[in-house]
């Protein structure tokens, strides 16, 4: 190992500065990607339950075998 491989020690203490501020920057993305993802997958809930209900309607009026409704 040839002294350039070698880390000056003193910068050993703004490296390990500079991987802090990276980690971070890092964590704090990842908590704002787990609210984004958190509220994604309430939308995705909510828009199922509408589907499911509008399917339930949907079920309801072509089993009912009554006449179409006034706009046909």
């Amino acid at each position: 190992m040839s002294t350039r491989d070698t880390p000056d020690p003193a910068s050993l203490p703004v490296r390990v500065t500079e991987l802090e501020i990276r980690f971070m920057q890092q964590e704090r993305l990842l908590n704002e990607l787990s609210d984004v993802l958190q509220s994604q997958q309430a939308i995705i809930d909510r828009l199922g339950r509408d589907l499911n209900a509008l399917r339930s309607h949907v079920d309801q009026g072509i089993g009912d075998g009554g006449e179409p409704p006034p706009h046909y």
